[in-house]
Order: structure tokens, then C-alpha cells, then sequence
């Protein structure tokens, strides 16, 4: 399959010159014939690209799904234990402060992803 060029400036020229010949009743066709072919051009450059890219980013999607869920596990899984260490040392204190660095390496690892 080969692509559409795009139109350049000589096509243009010729076409807005037929245009002016035909007059004013041809003005709708002729934008239409060249949004027409521009669109082509894109639609065949993007469907070259697109799917690759798609691909790509869905398996980064995937990754930092799997990524996401063994922080949630291992934050959850970490949680009970140092919740009864907190407050059995340390009563209200300790728990709060189990927790607190719980939310914060949530918080950190969350944040990571809305910097880029």
C-alpha cells in the first residue's frame, strides 16, 4: 500500500486556479476535495504508527498495573504486623506512626506517576 502525498504548494496553486474558473458554486467542493486529501494523508501516516505505539503503552500499562497491585500487597501485608508492634510498644503513638509511614510510601509511589 503506498501512501498519499500530501498536497503541496503546486497542487494547491492548480486547484484554486481550476477553482477560480469554475466560480463561486464549486467553492464546496473544492474544500471538500482538499480536506479530502489531507485527511488521507494523515489517516495513512497515523495507521502506520498508532498501532505500535498502542501496543507499547499497553504493556507499560500492564506493567505498572502489576507494579501498583504488589505495592498495595505488600503495603497491606506489611501493615498488620507493624500495627501490632506499633501498638504494642507504644499504644496510639505507635499506631498512628505504623500507619503514617504506610500512607506515606503509598503517597510517594503514587506521586511518582503524576511527575512523569
Amino acid at each position: 500500500m503506498t501512501t498519499p502525498r500530501p498536497p503541496h504548494h503546486a497542487d494547491l496553486t492548480a486547484a484554486f486556479a481550476a477553482r477560480q474558473e469554475l466560480g463561486p458554486d464549486y467553492d464546496a467542493a473544492f474544500i471538500e476535495s482538499v480536506v479530502d486529501r489531507v485527511e488521507q494523508t494523515i489517516d495513512a501516516r497515523l495507521g502506520t504508527q498508532v498501532p505500535a505505539r498502542t501496543e507499547r503503552d499497553h504493556h507499560a500499562a500492564k506493567d505498572e498495573r502489576g507494579a501498583s497491585i504488589a505495592v498495595l500487597c505488600i503495603s497491606l501485608a506489611a501493615a498488620v504486623p507493624l500495627t501490632a508492634i506499633g501498638v504494642a510498644n507504644a499504644g496510639l503513638p505507635g499506631l498512628l506512626l505504623s500507619w503514617g509511614g504506610i500512607v506515606m510510601i503509598n503517597l510517594v509511589y503514587a506521586l511518582r506517576f503524576l511527575r512523569g
